[in-house]
């Protein structure tokens, strides 16, 4: 049987270990080095990965196209290889709305290719259990077979494109957006000069939020970046269904406020974003 050629974009901390898992289980795994940073180099060759250097000659010589990276470039390098005329199986692993993902899907089969929804959920996939890829679309069962006996989980919701993307905008509307009102929260309860009364309150009644808190600060400041654009792809899932959206819009904002943490050395505490958070914003 043939050996499958995948072409990744990119090899960020996500998509790296994911085209890693695509080499363990017996794939050709190829990526751009054109235009990318020192950082994404080593990733790529910690996992495997070969470079094909320009995305011109990573889509000529891939079978499977699997894109994984931040939720606002998505619709932009389904363009770059539809140009080109790619006539494999499209895989969009982004955190983006179903809207977005069909208009990423009708790009990408009007150039020649077929398509199939991914949702990651789950950290970078390093141990066995810890991270899902959902898929949907026609073709989903064909990628199952790329990450088999990997430690990425590999599942088919349903042949739906849009499908696999609203199980993750719902999944993510959850966890990121409880992380960014807990640290909203905080700073709120800092700028009044309450915060140590909020947390011997939460201490009393919901003693699981004080570590949560400080937890979502730590966690997530350096990423903030990453999670603008996959808020405001939730709060447009939530408005396409009917629901309000101001929620997550205000979450993309607060995430956006953070983006100065973006390759800080070492995470911040949560005293540390008051300031960020609360500073005056100009009209």
């Amino acid at each position: 049987m043939a050996r499958t050629t995948i072409g990744l974009l990119h090899p960020g901390d996500m998509g790296g270990v994911v085209g890693a898992c695509a080499v363990t289980a017996g794939s050709r795994v190829l990526w751009a080095s054109e235009g990318r940073s020192a950082g994404s180099r080593a990733r790529a060759a910690a996992g495997g990965l070969e470079d094909a250097g320009t995305l011109a000659s990573l889509v000529a010589a891939s079978d499977v196209i699997l894109s994984i990276c931040p939720p606002h470039a998505a619709l932009e390098q389904a363009h770059a290889v539809a140009a080109r005329r790619f006539g494999g199986l499209y895989v969009d692993g982004n955190a983006v709305a179903p809207a977005t993902a069909r208009e990423i899907g009708a790009v990408v089969e009007r150039g020649g290719a077929a398509f199939v929804d991914g949702g990651i959920i789950g950290p970078p996939p390093r141990n066995a259990g810890s991270t899902r890829l959902y898929l949907s679309g026609r073709e989903a069962k064909r990628v199952v077979s790329l990450f088999e006996s990997s430690v990425l989980e590999a599942i088919v919701v349903n042949d739906t494109p849009g499908a696999a993307s609203a199980l993750k905008m719902g999944y993510a509307a959850y966890t990121k957006g409880v992380s960014a009102l807990l640290i909203a929260i905080r700073a709120l309860a800092a700028s009044e000069g309450v915060d140590a009364a909020l947390l011997e309150e939460w201490r009393r009644s919901q003693p699981e939020l004080p570590k949560r808190s400080e937890a979502a600060a730590r966690d997530n400041a350096r990423k903030a970046w990453r999670f603008v654009g996959e808020m405001e792809e939730i709060a447009a899932s939530f408005e396409a269904a009917g629901l309000p959206g101001g929620f997550h819009e205000a979450c993309a904002r607060i995430y956006e406020r953070l983006a100065e943490y973006k390759d800080a050395a070492t995470p911040p505490a949560m005293v540390d974003l008051v300031a960020p958070l609360t500073r005056p914003r100009p009209n």
